[in-house]
């Protein structure tokens, strides 16, 4: 299977696994595309300041809006995740494998990252995705059923992307 998804309960935990796998491949030396989420708390907001780096090497952008102390549902600047999704293009020319963090509301609309997804799984790149039970249907009717579920250890991830990683010689 070229597509896989980690999903973990708890608040930002999808979001650290995620990033953690992130890490691991580069210090093996793969070609990442996507993006990684971190997530601020601020005392005076129940809503946290969500940013996504760009992968490999950024740029960091912050795709939350600051709607107030007393802000309801979503905060997302679909500006500024369509801003993210533009230079995730622009990397996958290269690229060893596709990791994005969340397959969100917006991709389960076929928006967001979810045309990048597509391409990348029709250039034959791995693809890892975080998504929350929320959309985990959405995910598999997008993935046409052809996706596995991953454990949620670090190690086990980052060995699945690995063994799905085609190196053409130089």
């Amino acid at each position: 299977m070229r597509i896989a998804y980690v999903s973990l309960q708890g608040r930002g935990r999808t979001d650290q696994l995620i990033a953690e796998v992130a890490d691991r491949l580069t210090a093996r030396s793969l070609r990442l595309a996507g993006t990684v989420q971190s997530n601020h708390e601020r005392p005076d907001r129940k809503k946290c300041d969500m940013d996504l780096r760009v992968l490999p090497d950024g740029p960091v952008v912050r795709i939350s809006e600051d709607r107030g102390e007393l802000a309801r549902g979503c905060i997302l600047d679909s500006g500024a995740l369509e801003q993210t999704v533009h230079e995730v293009e622009r990397r996958l020319d290269g690229a060893d494998i596709l990791i994005v963090n969340k397959f969100g509301k917006r991709e389960a609309e076929g928006k967001g990252l979810a045309p990048v997804i597509a391409e990348a799984l029709h250039r034959g790149l791995p693809v890892l995705v975080g998504v929350n039970g929320l959309n985990l249907a959405a995910l598999l009717s997008f993935a046409e059923e052809d996706i596995q579920g991953l454990p949620t250890n670090a190690e086990a991830v980052a060995d699945w992307c690995l063994a799905g990683v085609v190196r053409l010689p130089a």
